[in-house]
């Protein structure tokens, strides 16, 4: 499986330039802790960082930093970690784990944002994954009982 085929496309996005309260109001507004920050280029949209909601606490409002001095570009980190959406979710798992992240853009060939895919998205395709595996302790001893029991 890959990263494109379990990646959220429905991202919500932000840009440099836009202010922290701004930032802040489309988190709440979208019910998300996370925006992926984008540069358009001829009508496309290539990342450049994300912005978590703990960056906006830590990085602004923990440090007493005026929000109205800084801007979403301030406090992204630059070492963004992209996967491409034809990746096998094995090499992305592997690369999330090596730079210690738990969520990175999902991008075509181009470069463009198609979708961000996190931790939560993995473990919980990873759950199904296993629960469908145990099912088939039960099938096959539901079979054994069948096969054996006949006269």
């Amino acid at each position: 499986m890959t990263a494109g085929a379990v990646c959220v496309r429905d991202v919500v996005i932000a840009i440099p330039e836009m202010s922290i309260s701004s930032a802040a109001r489309l988190m709440r507004e979208y019910h998300v802790g996370t925006l992926v920050v984008v540069d358009e280029r001829a009508g496309k949209n290539t990342p450049v960082g994300i912005v978590t909601d703990r960056d906006l606490v830590i990085e602004v409002l923990a440090a007493d930093v005026d929000i109205q001095s800084v801007c979403v570009g301030d406090v992204i980190s630059r070492e963004l970690l992209t996967v491409e959406e034809s990746e096998s979710l094995w090499d992305v798992m592997r690369r999330m784990r090596a730079h210690g992240v738990r969520r990175a853009p999902v991008v075509d060939d181009a470069g463009s944002l198609v979708g961000v895919i996190s931790v939560d998205d993995l473990v919980q395709l990873l759950g199904e994954e296993l629960g469908a595996l145990a099912g088939l302790f039960g099938t096959e001893q539901e079979q054994e009982v069948r096969r054996r029991t006949r006269p």
